[in-house]
């Protein structure tokens, strides 16, 4: 479920990164592209923090499988 909930982040990011280009190019609003491009960032920029290993190679997305559920 995390790996769609990421997939979907980075598709975002990009559909935001296309709209702030279409919104300056077509109506030069440039806050609002800027701010559009900003919060693509912001997005990925998240998406690394859970994915990008550290130095030990653990992820923090592979420490969700670990949690107990409850069950």
């Amino acid at each position: 479920m995390t790996d769609a909930v990421l997939s979907i982040l980075v598709l975002a990011a990009f559909g935001l990164f296309a709209g702030a280009w279409f919104v300056w190019h077509k109506t030069r609003e440039t806050r609002r592209a800027m701010l559009m491009v900003l919060l693509g960032i912001i997005a990925l920029v998240n998406v690394a923090i859970w994915t990008v290993p550290d130095a030990e190679g653990d992820a923090p997305i592979d420490a969700i499988g670990d949690v107990d559920q409850g069950e």
